[in-house]
Parts: C-alpha cells; structure tokens; sequence
C-alpha cells in the first residue's frame, strides 16, 4: 500500500510544505522540482505535485489520500473532506475590496447588479447570496485589483495576506469573508483504509512544527538553587533533573523553552549560579 500525497505543486504553499515533508523525514531524493510525482526513498509514500486548487477535489474523488492546501482552496471546491491539522502557515483572509473613490466601507451597501472580479466564484456566489445581494460574478484568473481600474468589474473578491497590493491599486477591505490557512486534509474513505498510516505521517509533520519554535536547554545548577531554576525553567511538564557522576554540588536541569525567551532564561540561570548553559535546536517535538 502507497499513500498518495498531494502537494501544491507552486505559489505561495509550495517551498514551505516540501520543507515540512523534508524535515518529517520523507526523502524524495533529488528530483524535487523535476518531476510531478515522487516516491520517497524512505517511506511508503509517493508525494504527487499538483495545483493547490485542484486537491480538495481530488481526495474528494479519491485520487489521492491526503494532501496540504489552503482553506480558501476547499471551500471554493465545497467538497466534504477532513481536516487534520492546521500547518499554521500561508496565512490570509478572503476580502471584498472596493476602489477608495467608492465611499463603500461595508459590502452590504453594495448595490443589486454590482459586477464583482474574482477567482473565487462560488465563495463569492455563496457570500453575497447570504446577504442578500444579486450580483453579476466575473471569473478572472489573476490581478483582480486591475479589474476596476480597466472598467471590467466595480469591485472584487480576492485574497489578501498584508493588504499592500490593495492599497498600491488604491482599494480597500469592505468585509472579510474567510480566514485561512495551509491544512493537511484527508477524506473519510482514506481514513477508514489507511488510518493508522495516516496518522503517522500527519504527527511527524506535527512534531517538526511544534519543535521549530523551541530549543532544548541543559544547565548545571547548585543544588539548593534547584527550586528557582524550576521556576525559571517551567518546561512542557517541568525541567528534568539529574544527578551529575562526581559532583554532589549541581544537579544537570533539561528543558525545552520557546526559542523567544532563550535570551531571558540564561540570563536568568546565570544570576542563580548555573554553569556549563547549552541550547540547541530540537528537529522533532511529540507531544
């Protein structure tokens, strides 16, 4: 049994997911960038690279088993399909956008009729008919933002991470539709097949992200200072303690901290007396 794992295939979620599947120890060798389809070297898996768009529809179908893409992406699709972890990058919202010039600055004063640009038409079909509104939907492929300017649509629909390109166009947000993010999906079907490998493979990507934000910490400390090295060094459930061979006046303390407060923490140790501090990175973090 081969898992097929679809991935977007360019844009925005392609670098940062083969980086994930990388670090969860898939090795899909050399040909990464080469070929639409992998089979890792390591691991019964074949990783297929295909339109973000194009995934949710195909674990619908069951094309292929699992698969990351944007929320955005399965929502436009309205497939049923199951969410199995929020990979907590390629953040955005979905927007209505309206010229500046417009004086609209909510998308309920938008009129019946109002043309509206977008790459997205079934959110943007669904959205308006939730409030109300029957307007006329122009599919475009790219560059919504131009399409008021050339007279085509008097508003859009699209994606907006910063908001920078809206406000170099000279649009603004009137209402935002949707968040989203990269998730790993999967369908119900696959799940009822290939579980157990399923689950597998998502907790390694899972123990990659959540080790990508710590460091693991060693300290020698005075043994009477062991309370307060505990206060300072919390840890997922407190430091470990050990007893180090030949020396009964420290004990050897181990965390793991948020990479963030790695500056505070040995700061903080050194004022208590610690010695021989070393941090260092941790490639996998299960919780």
């Amino acid at each position: 049994m081969t898992l097929k794992f679809g991935v977007p295939n360019k844009g925005r979620l392609n670098e940062r997911t083969v980086e994930l599947l990388t670090k969860a120890g898939l090795d899909l060798g050399e040909e990464i960038g080469r070929k639409l389809y992998i089979k890792a070297r390591n691991q019964d898996v074949e990783v297929l690279f295909v339109r973000a768009q194009d995934i949710p529809e195909f674990i619908a179908k069951g094309a292929i088993d699992l698969g990351i893409t944007g929320e955005d992406q399965v929502a436009e699709a309205g497939v049923s399909i199951v969410k199995k972890l929020d990979l907590r990058f390629g953040y955005c919202h979905m927007a209505v956008a309206v010229p500046d010039e417009s004086g609209i600055t909510d998308a309920t004063q938008i009129k019946d009729g109002a043309r509206i640009a977008t790459s997205y038409p079934n959110i943007t079909n669904r959205y308006f008919e939730s409030i109300g509104k029957d307007v006329n939907v122009i599919v475009v492929t790219g560059a919504a933002e131009v399409m008021p300017y050339l007279g085509i649509a008097d508003y859009i629909v699209d994606l907006v991470s910063t908001g920078s390109t809206l406000r170099m166009n000279r649009m603004n947000e009137a209402c935002k539709i949707l968040d989203s993010q990269a998730c790993i999906f999967t369908s119900e079907a696959a799940l009822t097949r290939y579980g157990a490998e399923i689950e597998e493979l998502v907790d390694s990507i899972d123990s990659v992200i959540n080790a990508e934000s710590k460091k693991y910490l060693m300290a020698n400390v005075p043994c009477d200072r062991v309370k307060d090295a505990e206060n300072i060094l919390p840890g997922l459930e407190g430091p470990t303690v050990l007893d180090i061979a030949g020396n009964t006046g420290y004990v050897a303390l181990h965390a793991v901290i948020d990479s963030a407060d790695t500056y505070r923490t040995i700061s903080e140790l050194k004022k208590i007396g610690a010695k021989g501090i070393l941090t260092t990175e941790i490639q996998r973090l299960v919780r």
